[in-house]
């Protein structure tokens, strides 16, 4: 499992509660690469516990997600956000 110091390799796709897909390493075709400590606040805490090789899913509510202020024009203030998260390494 990853600590914080981590940097990880990971294939995901974000919807809002609605279902509306925001953003998704899958469909781009490329994981993303990150350091833990490099997202949102859910993600921090869901990472270092997911062992490699293992997908999740993540309901995260507002205040550990972009909050009050949202994420430009795809993600409202006030949203909680379901990630599909697979854990492919740690880089």
């Amino acid at each position: 499992m990853p600590a914080k110091t981590d940097k990880v390799r990971v294939h995901y796709t974000g919807s809002l509660i609605d279902g509306t897909v925001f953003d998704s390493s899958v469909k781009r075709g490329t994981p993303a690469e990150f350091p833990v400590t490099g997202v949102i606040a859910g993600w921090v805490e869901a990472l270092q516990m997911m062992p490699v090789g293992s997908k999740w899913r993540l309901t995260i509510p507002h205040n550990l997600a972009y909050g009050e202020r949202g994420a430009g024009a795809s993600i409202p203030p006030f949203s909680t956000l379901i990630f599909e998260v697979e854990l492919l390494d740690i880089v």
